[in-house]
C-alpha cells in the first residue's frame, strides 16, 4: 500500500474548491452537446460502438500529437512510466479508460431509443451513488472523504432534481430496461474521475492522464468493436459528411481534462454533482437552442435544472475533511 493510498486529505481551499466546480460544471455542458453528437452519429452508422471507436479514436489522434509536443506532455509521459514501475502509480489506476469507453458507447448504443432525457437520468442515478462510495472507499486523489450529512444531502437533491427535470418525458416504460447500460456507465463515471485523477497526481499533467484515458477507452473499443463485427456484421449505417459529427472525441479531451485536473479540489462526489448540474444546463440550452423532434422544455425542466444548482451549492459549502 502507497503513501497515497492511506494519506489524510489536507482541508481544501474555498476558492479552489468553488473555481473547481465552475470548471466542472463548464465540462458537463461539453457532456451533454457530446451525448447529443455521439448519439446521432450511432444512429447515422446504424451500430453505437462504431461510433464510439469513431469518437475515441479521434480524441486519441489527437493527443497523440497534442502530448508529445508540449514539454509537460513529455514530462508527463516519463512520469507516470516511472510511477507504474516504481509502484506509485498501480497499473489498475491507469484503466479509467475503459469506464469512459463503456459511456462513449452507451450514448450511441441508447440515446437514439431511449432519448438523452432518460438517459440523463440513468447517468446520474449510477453516478451520484457511486461518488458517493468512491470518496469514501479513498480511490481519488483527495483521499478519504465522509459521507457527511451535507453532501448526502446535495447527492439526494441532484437525483431528485434531474428527475424533475426530465420526468415529463418518461412516456415509454418499455424502454426504461434499456437504460440499465448508462445506469451502469455512470456507476464507472465516478471510479474513472477517481483514478484518472490519481494518473494526474503521478504524471502532473492533466493532458498526460487524457492520452492513457483516451489510449485505454480505444483498445477497450477496438476490441468490443471487433466482437459486435463478428455476432452482427458490419455496421449499416455510413460515415456521414458534417464535420460537427466527429467533435465527439476532442469533447471529451477537454472532459476528461478537466476532471481530471479539478478533482484533487473538489473530490470525487462533488466533481460528479458538479459535472450532472452543467449537464442539465447544458441540455436545457441545447434543447432550446438547437431544438430537435423530441425537445420540448417546460417548467419542470427549467425548475429541474435551478434545483441541481442548489444542491451542487449545498454540497460545494460542505466542510472538507481535516487531518
Amino acid at each position: 500500500m502507497t503513501a497515497a493510498d492511506t494519506a489524510t486529505p489536507q482541508p481544501l481551499s474555498a476558492a479552489r474548491r468553488i473555481t473547481g466546480v465552475a470548471l466542472a460544471s463548464v465540462s458537463g455542458v461539453a457532456v451533454a452537446v457530446q451525448s447529443r453528437i455521439n448519439g446521432e452519429l450511432g444512429v447515422r452508422l446504424g451500430d453505437g460502438f462504431a461510433a464510439a471507436v469513431v469518437s475515441f479514436g479521434i480524441g486519441l489522434l489527437v493527443l497523440l500529437v497534442l502530448v508529445p509536443a508540449t514539454p509537460g506532455g513529455r514530462r508527463g509521459l516519463v512520469a507516470t512510466r516511472r510511477a507504474v514501475a516504481t509502484g506509485t502509480l498501480r497499473p489498475w489506476q491507469c484503466l479509467g479508460g475503459m469506464c469512459g469507453a463503456f459511456l462513449v458507447a452507451t450514448q450511441g448504443l441508447t440515446i437514439g431509443t431511449l432519448g438523452v432525457a432518460v438517459f440523463t437520468v440513468a447517468v446520474v442515478a449510477g453516478q451520484t451513488g457511486s461518488s458517493l462510495a468512491v470518496d469514501r472507499a479513498g480511490i481519488g486523489p483527495t483521499g478519504r472523504q465522509p459521507v457527511t450529512r451535507q453532501r448526502l444531502a446535495g447527492a439526494v437533491l441532484t437525483v431528485l432534481a434531474v428527475g424533475l427535470a426530465v420526468g415529463d418525458r418518461l412516456e415509454d416504460p418499455g424502454t426504461l430496461a434499456l437504460a440499465l447500460l448508462p445506469l451502469l456507465a455512470g456507476v464507472g463515471i465516478a471510479w474513472q474521475q477517481a483514478v484518472n485523477g490519481r494518473v494526474r497526481a503521478a504524471a502532473d499533467s492533466a493532458l498526460t492522464a487524457t492520452l492513457v484515458n483516451f489510449f485505454v477507452g480505444t483498445v477497450t473499443l477496438l476490441v468490443a468493436f471487433a466482437i459486435d463485427i463478428a455476432i452482427r456484421g458490419l455496421p449499416s449505417g455510413h460515415l456521414p459528411t458534417q464535420p460537427w459529427l466527429y467533435l465527439g472525441g476532442p469533447i471529451g479531451i477537454v472532459f476528461i481534462a478537466i476532471a481530471a485536473a479539478v478533482v484533487r479540489f473538489t473530490g470525487v462526489l462533488l466533481l460528479g454533482l458538479a459535472t450532472i448540474a452543467g449537464q442539465i444546463v447544458g441540455a436545457v440550452l441545447l434543447d432550446l437552442v438547437l431544438p430537435t423532434a423530441a425537445s420540448h422544455p417546460g417548467v419542470n425542466t427549467l425548475l429541474g435544472a435551478a434545483l441541481t444548482m442548489v444542491a451542487v451549492l449545498v454540497a460545494a459549502l460542505a466542510p472538507t475533511a481535516r487531518r
